[in-house]
């Protein structure tokens, strides 16, 4: 439940920075989804399986990284571990806008990775808040996922109508640095903590206790599932637009803007209803399902009405979870391993991306859309067993 008394002050200004910074880094990561399918067919060497690795590189190194580099966070401080990330975030970006070959893109998306902050920023966002506050900054932080989310789709065909992929990931470097202004000079001194720190990776029985305490295991399979989602949808997503229902490209970023306003009510009310439950598992599953099947509807569209709803079921379901799993998690992870739960968070929901944009391209280039659509079926029917057979000790937990 989310707790009534308001942040304090340093609470108030700590997560509006953190949500902030998680907007400007994930806006510009986000932007090459509407993007990549398409315009990286200009590039030597493009096919959609080659495609979907380039799309889904970053997250090679995310997924390597998060845990390692939350475990550092434990140990010398979050804000040294997100500057570093940031840095290689920009540097990835630049290298990235000046690459023409799909070789040189992926090398560009794997340095954009290896800046693997996710995992010390939403531990440096519990450090900073009471318990009875934690639930509520995830919350807020999670929603700052979604809006960026939301606005990387429209922006992106905007700025790629400009100058090509090379513009976006232009912006995404700047992007960076804007991120370091707001860990230099807007977020606070971080706190001292009682136990923070003194968790150790090599310690066996925390590594156990931070990989499957408490329900956590079912989370950090969830966040893989809905990120494989994420990408397989948009090895193929952009595509449809153009050539099954006939939207021309530069209209995309006005469909992505009509959906996404239209998916709010439904995600409302998915986040709602999930601080009025007891038992989770039911409306997770609801929320998979109506995700999956949103990108099935879109997946097979032939007609703007078509596309429409399937985007809007999607998109709700989609930046439901993307709100509602790292709450639970940041809520039933010890404090000393909160860097290291959050850095396995992480690394499943990079993981996911990665192999999203795989199997995707893969899926597509061996069997079509169909081929796309029985893939993604089989995982969701995998998925939804996981969240009901194992998701007892989360009930447990809530």
């Amino acid at each position: 439940m989310l707790a009534k008394e308001p942040f304090s002050a340093l609470e108030r200004r700590a997560v509006m920075g953190l949500a902030s910074l998680y907007c400007l880094r994930m806006l510009g990561l986000f932007m090459v989804l509407p993007l990549f399918a398409v315009y990286a067919q200009e590039l030597a060497g493009a096919t959609p399986a080659s495609i979907g690795l380039a799309l889904g590189a970053y997250g090679l190194t995310q997924a390597a990284l998060q845990v390692p580099l939350g475990w550092l966070s434990d140990q010398i401080g979050r804000k040294p571990v997100i500057v570093g990330g940031l840095s290689l975030l920009a540097i990835g970006s630049m290298v990235a806008a000046a690459a023409d070959t799909l070789t040189g893109l992926a090398v560009g998306r794997l340095l954009q990775g290896s800046g693997a902050i996710a995992s010390a920023t939403m531990a440096l966002a519990a450090d900073y808040t009471r318990v009875e506050q934690r639930t509520k900054a995830s919350a807020i932080i999670g929603a700052s996922i979604g809006v960026s989310f939301a606005l990387a789709l429209v922006l992106g065909p905007v700025l790629a109508a400009w100058g090509g992929l090379p513009r976006v990931f232009e912006v995404t470097a700047v992007m960076g640095g804007l991120g370091l202004m707001v860990v230099l000079f807007w977020l606070p001194a971080t706190p001292q903590l009682s136990d923070g720190g003194n968790a150790h990776i090599a310690d066996r029985e925390r590594l156990g206790e931070a990989l499957w305490g408490r329900g956590l295991g079912i989370l950090y399979g969830s966040i893989f599932c809905l990120h494989l989602l994420l990408m397989a949808a948009f090895t193929a997503i952009p595509s449809v637009m153009t050539q099954q229902v006939g939207l021309a490209a530069e209209q995309h970023a006005w469909m992505y803007l009509a959906t996404l306003c239209g998916a709010i009510p439904g995600v409302a009310i998915l986040v709602r209803r999930r601080r009025e439950v007891d038992d989770p598992r039911p409306l997770l599953a609801l929320t998979v399902v109506l995700t999956v099947l949103g990108l099935i509807v879109a997946l097979g569209a032939v007609s703007l009405t078509l596309l429409g709803v399937g985007l809007v079921l999607f998109f709700a379901g989609f930046t439901a979870l993307e709100t509602i799993l790292p709450a639970l998690v940041s809520m039933f992870a010890p404090l000393s391993l909160r860097g290291t739960a959050m850095g396995i968070f992480s690394s499943a929901q990079f993981l996911g991306v990665f192999t999203g944009g795989v199997l995707g391209g893969s899926a597509l280039q061996l069997g079509g859309t169909l081929g796309l659509v029985a893939v993604l079926l089989g995982l969701t029917a995998i998925w939804l067993l996981g969240l009901w057979r194992f998701g007892r000790a989360t009930v447990a937990a809530v």
